[in-house]
């Protein structure tokens, strides 16, 4: 549910207080002003005037159950969120930027202790019904109350939002110090309370819900299908951040139980369009006749997106877990160096850091200011932080990683483990055991080949993997033992590292804190981050961070791409004109000449 927001070529050192503009404007940003005018037509990564019309059809993995994404309960259907909008848009060429959508104007207050939006009067629902500042504040109170224990974190410095009249909200905050609120609240979808009323938003959604945005739910299989329509006389068609985009006539999207059934159907022409987020496919499963003709293009669409981190992440909940020189030594046996030659084609390279590939990715050790943060828990945090650079493992990658195996062992000695008739056991004779639950059969080929390695070590791991809606859950109530997760980073962080990281966040049922960290040294760097007045403070805050979180050895780290891969078949125009997360679809539309001929050859076939 939440972008990633990324950083401005050239980053001003100053406070963001002195930044704010003083009255009502057209953009907020976090960093000084929006690059864009207040007359801008459009953003300038579109094509203006892009025709309307066709259909996409897109494959997606697991099923659906629901059209309630904010909720815990049931599994909603991804494409569903297009229904709403929100008060403002971001940016794909900006950092923490976004433009009046909904709202005609937004004002922060000088005291940076409240926002408030101004309500476009032509904003309405498909209902014809207007958008109301009501509307705004039942969504904020039922997000913050019923929603996904992320809304409750990233609102908690909001104190009330309150309808200042029929088409003005103001979201009142507990504290000026959380720069983010004012796009937080502003990217909130905004739901309609008159049509909420009699339903019970607790619990999962069964019938099309009632929107505002450029798309509404026209058909659905449920758990197999869902059609999206593009709503004609939709209100916002002619805003300056809307031109250009949303131009399909109808977006289908189809479920896959597997994902070699599902590209197996974009072979056969039955899905236009996909991204491809395994290396050795696309390497080798797109050379097939449709490729060789010419029908089906692929490319690899550069992004500047900062990469976070994947890996194997420990749940710390779980007592095996909870010493981290268990966690260490798990990480060590990893042999990705064997994996990336083996498994993908030499793509891919280790991820080190929870801010890779952006500005803000710790090296070396702490000095200045970061050390002047860590220095007051230097007790409580490992010598060797404060002293060696942190760095994984390097492997030869013909797998045999003895010297990783024995770097283990001695870890595991350290933590009470020893192996005794070829098991790994602890003081009581336990062999150590873990499961990785999987969500997706095509990480069991990494999973797999380190557990061979485990079982060397001694250990009884397993892999499990589970369809989308039972992993959904069993990640919701955090009952797993390891599994893979992604750790999404920006290059202005903020509140999504409460989310992830806080004591605060460990418990809610459906939350994002699958490690189950819970720190007093984190939750201090966490909320210094959040509070950051300039670029200074906020490096050195986020550079303790990644360095503690690194040495807390909490995931397993795997790697990172720096290019979206996209193939699709050749019957679509897109404005050629690079933006930041890489790949963009609402900015792409049909070719009806490309369209024809694709059409044809697939008849053909």
């Amino acid at each position: 549910m939440r972008a990633i927001l990324l950083l401005l070529a050239v980053l001003l050192a100053v406070p963001a207080q002195a930044q704010a503009p003083s009255g009502p404007t057209h953009g907020i940003t976090i960093l000084g002003t929006p690059a864009l005018p207040p007359d801008f037509p459009n953003f300038p990564y579109v094509n203006p005037n892009a025709p309307k019309g066709g259909e996409v059809v897109l494959g997606a993995l697991g099923s659906f159950d629901s059209f309630n994404p904010f909720i815990v309960r049931g599994t909603a259907a991804a494409p569903v969120i297009r229904v709403w909008e929100t008060l403002m848009r971001g940016s794909l060429d900006e950092v923490a930027t976004a433009y009046c959508n909904v709202a005609q104007s937004v004002t922060v207050a000088p005291d940076k202790l409240s926002v408030t939006f101004e309500i476009r009067p032509e904003a309405r629902f498909h209902d014809g019904k207007p958008i109301t500042a009501d509307d705004v504040v039942w969504t904020f109170d039922a997000l913050r109350q019923h929603g996904r224990p992320t809304y409750r974190q990233y609102y908690a410095d909001v104190d009330v939002a309150v309808a200042d009249g029929p088409r003005r909200v103001t979201f009142k905050f507990k504290t000026a110090l959380n720069r983010e609120l004012p796009l937080i609240v502003g990217e909130m979808p905004i739901l309609p309370k008159h049509w909420w009323e009699g339903r019970d938003f607790t619990k999962p959604l069964s019938e099309p819900p009632l929107g505002s945005g450029p798309y509404k739910v026209d058909k659905f299989d449920m758990g197999r299908s869902i059609t999206l329509k593009r709503v004609e006389d939709w209100w916002g068609r002619d805003l300056p951040v809307s031109k250009g985009m949303f131009n399909f006539d109808t977006i289908r999207t189809e479920y896959f139980r597997d994902g070699t059934i599902a590209l197996e159907a974009f072979k056969a022409g039955q899905v236009d369009l996909r991204q491809e987020n395994i290396a050795k496919q696309w390497a080798t499963a797109y050379d097939f006749p449709a490729v060789q003709r010419g029908l089906v293009r692929k490319e690899e669409l550069p992004n500047k997106l900062p990469t976070g981190m994947q890996g194997f992440v420990m749940n710390t909940r779980r007592d095996l877990f909870k010493d981290v020189r268990v966690r260490q030594a798990l990480a060590t046996a990893f042999d990705f160096e064997w994996a990336n030659k083996n498994i993908f084609n030499g793509a891919y390279t280790r991820t080190r850091s929870y801010f890779a590939n952006s500005s803000l990715e710790t090296t070396g050790v702490p000095q200045g200011a970061e050390l002047a943060l860590l220095e007051p828990y230097r007790s409580e945090l490992p010598a060797a932080l404060f002293t060696k650079e942190f760095n994984l493992p390097v492997t030869d990658g013909s797998g045999n990683n003895r010297e990783e195996i024995r770097a283990a062992l001695a870890l595991f000695a350290e933590a009470g483990w020893t192996v005794k008739d070829r098991k790994l056991v602890n003081a009581a004779g336990k062999q150590m055991s873990f499961e990785i639950l999987l969500y997706e059969p095509a990480f069991e080929r990494v999973a797999l080949p380190y557990i061979e390695t485990l079982k060397r070590l001694g250990i009884d791991a397993r892999a499990r993997t589970v369809d989308p809606a039972q992993y959904q859950r069993l990640t919701d109530i955090y009952d797993f033992d390891m599994t893979v997760a992604v750790f999404a980073a920006g290059e202005l962080p903020g509140n999504e590292l409460a989310t992830y990281w806080t004591c605060v966040s460990v418990k809610p049922e459906g939350g994002e804190n699958l490690a189950g960290a819970c720190s007093p040294i984190i939750d201090d760097l966490v909320n210094r981050i959040i509070a950051a007045a300039t670029r200074e403070q906020l490096t050195s805050a986020v550079h303790a961070l990644d360095r503690v979180l690194q040495w807390s050895w909490y995931v397993v780290p795997h790697w990172h791409l720096r290019v979206s891969r996209v193939a699709w078949w050749d019957r679509f125009g897109n404005p050629g004109i690079p933006v930041r997360p890489g790949f963009a679809l609402d900015t792409w539309w049909l070719d009806p000449t490309r369209a024809a001929a694709t059409d044809a050859a697939r008849r053909a076939r």
